[in-house]
């Protein structure tokens, strides 16, 4: 299918609209993989002109079964007469509807892959909140004013398990429900009673810093080994007297105040790596999500050449009903049925239409990402080109926002791992011998010199500018710190290992 050009212009003239069809092709476009699989079960869903090909089968195999039972060897077959009053009766509700989208009820032993990978999805997990409430109604509380205030501090709790709303902030929005009389006294005594009886230890902490404490505290309480019990209990005093020290990396400062030798700060700090500054993710750990490629890049040693391809394992395959497109001649007196058919086929043939285009104007982007940045697939990022897309689409020939869709949210399986189909594209600037180099690539030298440096005296954000000088690259310090925290490397006196 011949790529359409979709451009739009912030200079369109009052009133000019793109066409629906536009619309769609534009939405499709900028889908990935598994955003397209829920697209395009959606649609099915809604079109009845539109159906599933299951793969492997042919497209004779994916016809439906009452065809296959239509051509069965009993009485030479059904007449046209018994054809018309099975679709009447299989199709009858989309046709004397308002087009609603409802699909027609399956035969009991036909599996509905929809449904198949619905009942396969996780259900939702349940909310921190929701774990509290369960674990305080099991709590043995028989005061019914710390119940009720402690059920309605859960409420306030975040998704790290921290109380961070002030208690008068609390009383105020509580006063006008029953239940107790919402003093802060009571909230106090209430929050008491939930870091108590909460699991893990740290729910319900005021700070990340009281959090550490009541978990200390509680390791504390429980070790029965003495040397372990001294170490939690120096491990208390750190959190309590010398927390902004410990913020700081200021190792040998608190050295100086508690005139410990470097071995008891060293154990101290060690067990202080096992307490959790947020507690309330164990019980609700974040949703992971899952990456699925949209284009796979293998390399082909015979050739030499880097080869891409669609990774649409998980896109179903649709197609438009042939038994809606036989329907068409035979419904021919019924003007409402066969608008009805006809709108279902056209929509369906559209949005089939849409995919093609997608997958075309995907496949021609990459093919140009691997002409461009093949030093990226045989180096590593260091080697990684600006290639503006501006100069990709004036290449192909489609507009810059039709190669902003069409990377968008997408990733690519490479030899090199999986990478963001959008780290391709960025601009640059030239080295020492006049090579051009993307931003992203300086990004990667820069994780590199950090990587490389002496832990116990950690490079400056000036020295790691200099560092990149002699390696080619010139940029000012203010840069290095842009790309250091766009990185999420820490400063050097917080990367300084004593």
């Amino acid at each position: 299918m011949s790529g359409m050009r979709f451009e739009t212009s912030q200079g369109m003239k009052l009133g000019q609209t793109l066409s629906p069809k536009l619309i769609q092709s534009a939405e499709i476009l900028q889908l990935n993989a598994m955003e397209l699989q829920e697209r395009l079960e959606q649609e099915v869903e809604k079109n009845v002109a539109l159906e599933i090909v299951m793969p492997g089968a042919s497209d004779d195999d994916a016809r439906p079964q009452d065809e296959h039972r239509e051509d069965s060897p009993q009485g030479g077959g059904a007449t046209e007469f018994e054809r018309l009053r099975r679709l009447e009766r299989q199709y009858g509700d989309q046709w004397n509807s308002d087009g609603d989208g409802r699909r027609p009820v399956r035969d009991n032993r036909e599996r509905d892959p929809k449904m198949d990978a619905m009942a396969n999805t996780p259900s939702r997990g349940r909310s921190l909140v929701e774990v509290l409430t369960e674990q305080w109604n099991f709590a043995e509380v028989h005061d019914p004013s710390i119940r009720v205030a402690g059920a309605r501090l859960i409420e306030y709790i975040d998704d790290d398990g921290l109380l961070q709303t002030p208690l008068e902030t609390i009383r105020e929005q509580s006063a006008h429900q029953g239940g107790c009389d919402w003093s802060i006294d009571t909230l106090r005594a209430a929050l008491t009673r939930l870091q108590h009886e909460l699991e893990p230890r740290g729910i319900g902490a005021t700070s990340v810093r009281e959090a550490l404490l009541l978990e200390a505290r509680g390791f504390l309480d429980d070790d029965t080994d003495l040397d372990s019990a001294e170490i939690w209990g120096d491990v208390i005093e750190l959190l309590e007297r010398y927390y902004d020290d410990l913020l700081g990396n200021r190792i040998p400062k608190i050295r100086e105040k508690t005139g410990w030798e470097a071995e008891r700060l060293d154990r101290a700090r060690a067990y202080l790596k096992r307490l959790d500054p947020n507690p309330g993710r164990e019980l609700v750990p974040p949703e992971q999500s899952v990456i699925i490629p949209d284009v796979v890049v293998e390399y082909d040693p015979e050739s030499g050449e880097y080869t891409a391809r669609l990774a649409d394992e998980l896109v179903p395959r649709i197609r438009v009903s042939p038994d809606y497109e036989a329907m068409v001649k035979e419904i021919a007196n019924d003007t409402k049925a066969r608008n009805f058919v006809l709108e279902s086929i056209r929509a369906a043939r559209s949005i089939i239409e849409a995919i093609e285009q997608r997958n075309t104007t995907l496949m021609r982007v990459v093919r140009v990402v691997l002409a461009r940045q093949r030093e990226w697939f045989e180096q590593g990022p260091q080697h990684l080109k600006p290639m503006p897309m501006v100069d990709v689409a004036d290449m192909l020939g489609i507009h810059v926002a039709t190669v902003s869709r069409a990377v968008s949210e997408k990733w690519m399986q490479t030899p090199r791992g999986l990478v963001a189909l959008r780290t391709f594209f960025s601009l640059g600037t030239e080295n020492a011998s006049g090579e051009e180099v993307s931003w992203n690539a300086v990004k990667a030298l820069v994780q590199e010199v950090v990587d490389g440096e002496d832990k116990s005296r950690p490079l400056s954000d000036s020295a790691i500018a200099d560092e990149l000088k002699k390696r080619g690259v010139t940029i000012a310090r203010r840069t290095v710190v842009k790309y250091r925290e766009q990185l999420g490397i820490l400063a050097g006196q917080f990367r300084r290992q004593h």
